[in-house]
């Protein structure tokens, strides 16, 4: 069985059991219309090795928005574009992936975040080993992470923080000297509700 495949059939497993999933940054996100937030998509790129892993990026310092965060490769849904051909034209963008190179499983659930986007994590299967080349512009380096690491729940750490005058509740997952937060872990978590994986 292809990784597509099992990726594919675990995602229906984990689904069926209707897992609780995070919606957003902060509870009044779930309540904002859809048509006030911002349409996003990113690529969650599984490597087809033995040990199957995550292509994360790390953001640039000089960015206005999410300077120096770890992050899908991803960002905003052109008009008329769907969520898939944004994430497929974001990596090919952020990291020089060939959208040919992407076998995809299909759409996660979508996450609001506290910037005001609603993102669509677009979960493709991709060759090992590709020569990724990261946008000057935006991505500082590109770097991969075992997919059963962050699909562990021991691994998916509760943390707050104040920000703008509130306590923000979020997770964080370390990896090596790379720390993973915010909205990107928190799709991670998802992710791991939704994918029965062993």
């Amino acid at each position: 069985m292809s990784l597509v495949e099992r990726l594919g059939e675990a995602l229906d497993r984990g689904r069926a059991t209707r897992p609780v999933l995070l919606t957003g940054d902060h509870r009044e996100l779930e309540v904002r219309d859809e048509a006030d937030l911002t349409p996003a998509a990113v690529l969650v790129a599984v490597t087809d090795r033995a040990r199957p892993g995550v292509l994360l990026t790390q953001r640039t310092e000089t960015l206005r928005n999410h300077a120096g965060q770890v992050a899908f490769p991803g960002g905003r849904i052109d008009p008329g574009e769907t969520a898939i051909a944004a994430a497929l034209r974001e990596a090919d963008e952020e990291i020089a992936l060939p959208p040919s190179a992407v076998m995809l499983v299909g759409e996660v659930d979508r996450y609001r975040t506290v910037t005001g986007f609603t993102v669509t994590p677009v979960l493709g299967v991709i060759p090992p080993d590709l020569t990724l080349v990261p946008s000057e512009a935006e991505v500082a380096s590109v770097f991969e992470v075992p997919l059963d690491f962050l699909l562990d729940p021991a691994n998916q750490v509760e943390a707050s923080a104040e920000w703008q005058g509130r306590t923000r509740h979020y997770y964080e997952i370390r990896w090596a000297d790379r720390r993973i937060w915010g909205a990107t872990a928190a799709m991670i978590v998802n992710l791991s509700r939704q994918l029965a994986w062993a």
